[in-house]
């Protein structure tokens, strides 16, 4: 081999290294809590948890592995499907282990980081501690989280991975339970039409502004921007199901309470139906029907609920057209958050 040909082979592999330390550093950032600028700060503390490759792919699959549930049929990802915004899209309610039936329909997970209560009704404060409610739920995963642990423990690959993500092989209930969050403080939903508006990257077409200024006038005290929800508890006068489910009332036993559901985000409404706690509309044009015409006079009722929402059939259109530029197609389909071979 000549001198010409050494130094090829040289300037090749310094190349491939180069590469490779580039092609690391971008795999990295991938995993990386980046706040975008029209949020607001995140409620969730996120140096009691800093978020790792090694943290998040843990977390990803803890999420779609079926281990959590007492006969290792259901996991998270099982009413969390991610191309429909982690939702159960087409169930009422969420189907569960033995194929039981829920009472309420499976919220979307995005923008978790922001949240303040979880749950329709709230009853847990912290993200960290979530999972725990629907491991434990008779009609969910119906397992014991000390079962899963034990479980998780006595698995040929977790605790390698347990090693990779917390430097220990160790498996305990707050590593696990930060594994999952790992993965869930990531799902961030940003890139709609109407946050490249925010961003100034285009502009909404004449229905879509119309939508808009419809919204701020009408929708914009419960589903605030950016997020589009206060994060509030409110009946919405759906009145009471056949489930006779009374919401934040079975937490803290208020009668003020009765009825109340936390206020979903309006994001991603495309891949999220059906609508509402009980799954009862399929249709965005349902769910704004009710509030024009069908809002049920409660106890509880909101005020601003009162004498329902008055619009136009045309003003219907506008504001449905400003609604979907609310759905963030990247979300859905990025690779990263669905479950991995």
């Amino acid at each position: 081999m000549n001198k010409r040909q050494i130094l090829f082979f040289i300037g090749i592999i310094g190349l491939v290294i180069a590469c490779q330390k580039t092609d690391d550093k971008l795999d990295t950032s991938l995993f990386e809590f980046v706040q975008p600028e029209h949020f607001p700060a995140p409620v969730y503390n996120l140096a009691s948890n800093p978020i790792s490759k090694e943290g998040f792919e843990l977390g990803r699959k803890l999420f779609y592995d079926p281990i959590l549930s007492r006969n290792n049929t259901i996991s998270c990802g099982s009413c969390h499907i991610s191309q429909h915004a982690f939702t159960h899209h087409g169930h009422d309610v969420s189907h569960g282990i033995d194929d039981r039936l829920g009472v309420r329909n499976s919220m979307p997970l995005m923008n978790l980081a922001w949240s303040k209560g979880f749950f329709w009704d709230g009853g847990v404060f912290h993200l960290d501690l979530a999972p725990i409610a629907p491991i434990e739920n008779e009609v969910e995963m119906d397992e014991q989280f000390v079962t899963v642990l034990e479980k998780l423990r006595n698995s040929k690959d977790y605790p390698t991975l347990f090693q990779k993500a917390f430097g220990s092989s160790e498996i305990n209930s707050v590593n696990t339970l930060q594994a999952l969050s790992q993965f869930m403080l990531l799902l961030i939903s940003d890139n709609s039409k109407y946050d490249k508006v925010i961003r100034k990257e285009t502009n909404f077409s004449a229905a879509e502004q119309r939508g808009y200024t419809l919204y701020q006038q009408k929708c914009s005290t419960c589903h605030q921007e950016p997020l589009f929800t206060d994060y509030s508890y409110r009946d919405n006068g759906l009145g009471i199901n056949p489930s006779q489910d009374q919401g934040r009332y079975e937490i803290t036993g208020l009668e003020s309470d009765k009825l109340k559901f936390k206020v979903p985000s309006l994001r991603n409404l495309a891949y999220t139906s059906p609508y509402m706690h009980d799954g009862s509309f399929i249709t965005l044009e349902a769910v704004i029907n009710h509030y024009r015409r069908e809002i049920k006079q409660t106890d509880n009722l909101d005020p601003l609920l009162r004498n329902g929402i008055a619009l136009s059939n045309m003003e219907v259109s506008d504001l449905t057209a400003f609604l979907n530029t609310l759905n963030d197609e990247k979300f859905i389909r990025n690779t990263l958050f669905s479950e991995q071979p």
